[in-house]
């Protein structure tokens, strides 16, 4: 009976590698490694890889239960880390999951466990469903062999092998899947005594196996073209056709002799060969050629058998003893901790007295100084309150300073604004000179040159002014910039003129410019500050 499980790269280790020192050293260093995994970050492929590779290996050596705990570890993390995998990691453990599922689903089986065994055969083949390679009629055909080996239900065997049988023959006519599978249904048919059928199909697998390759090994597949021919030779007996049975051993003894002299011959391959050829020999009443063949098929059984149940024995004790190591460890780890939690809680009591009488001696001198600080609190009272007085009396004269320079600053203003009218009235005048004819321009020009004299000092005091106009407004200055720290000297000009009230005509002049280009000035400034539509340029700023 033959089931499909690709491997891939995953390495396993068989019982009989190993000498009992390697055993016992490789298991411990095993269990070490899975108590590790779960410590392990930012690797999630290494860890994957991890307990696949337990859970394969501890099904090679023949602990289910062990196996069991490194597959559902394995889908666990997978669930919990699948981010961290690339596209092409994804892809690959998408073909390891199913692997997974099919050899959990055996050892559930192994362990009597037929309930969880089915579930996990069913979602398996839910999940495999959506691969494009043999995943998927290799998961049905592994339901099959559960009820099949376990259930002992072959009507429900036979509707697995069948439907899976069916897409192995039209998407993967070549693949050494098809022979399983025909082997597989060939076993139900010799189980109902229906050799007829059986026999058609042993021999389409014998035919096929001649040629077929193994897509682990990517050599021909002798061991099953050995159970095939096997398989054949008994049921052609059975049928009691032994002519063709003799003709189908004959070439079958060929290639035994060939896998001998070439040391590829496993037992479990001379094994088959011996039960058909000891078969063959009682049907032609070849008796003692047969008695002797019964004695080699024993021999080699028991050698297995003894070999068998002697690597179990060591795999077991030393499972045993490793086990016994950890509870011992754990134990270890247990008793340690509880000392360390014992001296962390006097270490803790020690801290807390220290910090009590600390606190309690603190306390006192508090107590203490708050009296003496009363005393001094109530001179210090009495002595701010009489500064107090005097800084409000300071203060007020401030202010009332501060007032009566902002209204000189003010008059000054509107007085600068108007020399300034009066300049350009100067300069109409010179046009009319210009105009005028001989006789009236000498009168013309004294008069002109009567209110330049007059006027000469309208530039010094507009630079008066303004240096006026930053003294006043230092302490409005530092406030402006500091909240708006983009602002140019002219805006910041503008900002305090605005905040003194003067009327947009006189600050025009002021800075001789237009009305349209300080309507311009006041347009940006507004940007600069923030403003929304809503709100008054002039309020906003007076209120700062």
């Amino acid at each position: 009976m033959a089931s499909v499980f690709h491997e891939n790269d995953i390495k396993t280790y068989r019982r009989v590698s190993f000498s009992d020192a390697e055993m016992q050293r490789y298991l411990s260093l095993h269990f070490k490694r899975l108590d590790l995994l779960n410590h392990i970050e930012g690797h999630a492929k290494f860890v994957l890889d991890s307990y696949l590779h337990s859970g394969n290996w501890f099904r090679e050596v023949g602990f289910p239960k062990e196996s069991i705990k490194s597959y559902l570890a394995f889908f666990r993390y997978y669930e919990a880390h699948e981010t961290e995998l690339s596209l092409t990691e994804r892809n690959k453990f998408m073909e390891m999951r199913s692997y997974a599922r099919s050899i959990l689903a055996e050892n559930y089986a192994k362990l009597g466990l037929l309930d969880s065994a089915a579930i996990q055969h069913k979602v398996n083949i839910s999940f495999s469903k959506n691969l494009n390679y043999i995943y998927h009629p290799s998961s049905i055909n592994n339901y099959g062999l559960f009820f099949y080996w376990h259930k002992k239900d072959l009507d429900s065997a036979m509707y697995f092998f069948k439907r899976a049988y069916a897409l192995t023959t039209s998407k993967f006519p070549k693949h050494t899947l098809n022979g399983s599978i025909r082997d597989n249904i060939a076993d139900i048919y010799t189980d109902q005594e229906d050799y007829e059928k059986a026999q058609a199909l042993y021999q389409q697998n014998f035919d096929f196996f001649k040629t077929a390759i193994n897509e682990e090994t990517l050599e021909n597949d002798t061991p099953r073209l050995i159970s095939a021919g096997s398989q054949l030779v008994m049921t052609n007996t059975h049928l009691n056709k032994l002519e063709a049975a003799q003709r189908t051993f004959n070439s079958l003894n060929s290639i035994v002799k060939v896998q001998e002299s070439n040391s590829n011959l496993s037992s479990s391959s001379k094994l088959e060969f011996l039960r058909a050829k000891e078969v063959l020999l009682r049907a032609k009443n070849n008796i003692p050629t047969a008695y002797t063949t019964v004695k080699q098929i024993e021999h080699i059984s028991d050698s297995l058998q003894t070999i068998l149940n002697h690597a179990d024995k060591k795999w077991q004790e030393e499972l045993n003893d490793i086990t016994i190591d950890k509870i011992e460890l754990n134990f270890k780890i247990d008793r340690i901790q509880k000392e360390n939690m014992i001296k962390n809680q006097r270490a803790k009591l020690w801290f807390i007295g220290l910090l009590s009488s600390i606190f309690i001696i603190v306390l006192v001198s508090l107590i203490i100084s708050r009296r003496q600080h009363l005393i001094n609190a109530k001179n210090k009272q009495l002595l701010a309150e009489q500064l107090l007085e005097n800084s409000a009396l300071k203060v007020e004269q401030l202010n009332s300073e501060i007032k009566s320079k902002e209204r000189d600053l003010s008059d000054f203003a509107i007085k600068l604004t108007q020399d300034q009218d009066w300049a350009k009235s100067l300069a109409d005048q010179l046009e009319v000179i210009k105009e005028s004819n001989s006789e009236a321009r000498p009168e013309l020009i004294n008069e002109l040159d009567l209110a330049i004299s007059n006027k000469i000092s309208v530039d010094s005091d507009t630079q008066e002014f303004f240096e006026r106009l930053d003294k006043l407004s230092d302490a409005f200055y530092s406030k402006l910039t500091k909240r708006y720290p983009n602002l140019s000297k002219n805006e910041i000009r503008l900002c305090s003129l605005i905040r003194l009230k003067i009327e947009s005509r006189s600050i025009a002049t002021l800075q001789n410019i237009t009305l349209a280009s300080l309507n311009t000035s006041r347009y940006r400034l507004r940007k600069k500050l923030q403003l929304s539509e809503e709100t008054d340029l002039d309020f906003f700023i007076q209120n700062l």
